[in-house]
């Protein structure tokens, strides 16, 4: 027989896992996700318009292991949790330089958007949908030779559920 103390805390961990479940399921597209996690702090650019913005530099804001497995072509890798100020000073020196920041859905990218505003970067736009947009649009990724594959990091089998084309990597 359960006490009062061990109800509750069977009541908060049930809940807990209830919470869990309702995130993981509801979860369903790319669009749920990000009105979800992101703020809009960072303006969009969607998979479509890419192609017609001209001179940008696109930044890959994943882990190296994810950027090694594929990436947009010409991007540059500046990282997450590596993220350094230095490295993106000595890759984009022009604060006015157009700057495309992309991750796997568009929500690490955000985040290091807003850095890269912090900075003093004026014009700083994130790939709607990141990476897995892209392909699921049938785009173009290129592996660490240079040359195109379908591969693509995944990140993990809960985020692999927004990746409809292309060879899932873990």
């Amino acid at each position: 027989m359960l006490n009062k103390r061990n109800m509750n805390k069977f009541l908060c961990c049930l809940g807990f896992v209830f919470i869990a479940i309702t995130t993981v399921q509801g979860q369903k597209s790319i669009d749920q996700v990000l009105k979800r996690w992101n703020k809009q702090s960072v303006p969009y650019v969607h998979v479509d318009e890419l192609s017609k913005i001209g001179n940008s530099v696109l930044l890959d804001t994943r882990a190296k292991e994810e950027f090694n497995v594929s990436h947009l072509k010409n991007a540059l890798w500046v990282g997450y949790k590596s993220f350094s100020t230095d490295s993106v000073r000595k890759k984009v020196p022009d604060n006015n330089t157009a700057i495309i920041v992309y991750c796997s859905i568009g929500v690490r990218s955000e985040n290091i958007g807003e850095k890269l505003k912090a900075m003093g970067y004026t014009n700083v736009k994130n790939l709607y949908g990141g990476i897995f947009e892209w392909k699921n649009n049938d785009h173009a990724v290129y592996g660490p030779e240079g040359k195109e594959t379908q591969k693509i990091h995944a990140f993990n089998r809960h985020w692999a559920k927004l990746l409809i084309k292309g060879e899932k990597v873990y």
